[in-house]
């Protein structure tokens, strides 16, 4: 029950106190991150740390100047490819090969069916893509973050195009995707610290279908979890 007693225990932390965070925790947060899955295993992600209070002020300018940016002790941005490419794939896919000893060739014709899917899709859709891989480890890092009692707060609210001018993504073959501070709660002056969590309740959250149910006329509505 340990991790469900830590993600009871997280929360959108809204206020941060400055405290540095111990070098070994940030090194577990991002390995858990570097550990997620992602489809196919391409990873087609990456996570920039930012520490430099100097950077951070320009960050906070560009998020809206949400104080955890400035509050916290590191900064992880979360940036994904802005497309598939064969080169880009080959390369993952070599490194994979060479990692577990086997001919870059082993995995031809499986890269051949990701281009053949992924192509006609277009950039924005592979984009897209890949944004929501980098979410995938985004999830993993809050959650080892909970584990260490290192407060985290989940932050969409930024103009990528300027972040992504600001960090040198601009061209990269990397757009920014969402922001992840770091830091310990200070408890005044965050209003939320003290609410109770609220989630979806259960029975709302989780509806079990057989094949029946999906068989059923399309104006049958889907049976509640409750009814189960």
């Amino acid at each position: 029950m340990s991790l469900l007693e830590d993600l009871s225990w997280r929360y959108a932390t809204k206020k941060m106190n400055g405290e540095r965070i111990p070098a070994d925790k940030l090194a577990y947060i991002l390995e858990a991150a570097r550990l997620a899955p992602s489809s196919s295993g391409l990873q087609p992600y990456k996570i920039i740390v930012i520490s430099d209070p100097a950077l951070l002020a320009k960050v906070k300018e560009i998020a809206y100047n949400q104080s955890q940016i400035t509050d916290c002790s590191h900064l992880l941005v979360f940036a994904a490819w802005d497309g598939y490419s064969e080169a880009r794939i080959t390369r993952v896919f070599n490194y994979i090969l060479d990692e577990r000893g086997l001919p870059h060739q082993t995995m031809d014709d499986y890269k051949q069916t990701i281009l053949n899917l992924y192509e006609p899709l277009g950039t924005e859709w592979q984009a897209h893509h890949a944004a929501k891989q980098s979410y995938i480890a985004f999830a993993m890092a809050i959650a080892a973050a909970a584990e260490q009692r290192i407060d985290a707060t989940p932050i969409e609210g930024f103009d990528t195009a300027q972040l992504d001018a600001l960090l040198k993504l601009t061209g990269s073959g990397y757009r920014s995707t969402v922001l992840l501070p770091l830091g310990y709660r200070q408890e005044e002056g965050d209003w939320l610290v003290k609410m109770k969590k609220v989630r979806t309740p259960q029975a709302d959250f989780v509806t079990e279908l057989t094949l029946a149910d999906v068989a059923a006329p399309a104006d049958q509505p889907l049976p509640a979890a409750s009814q189960r």
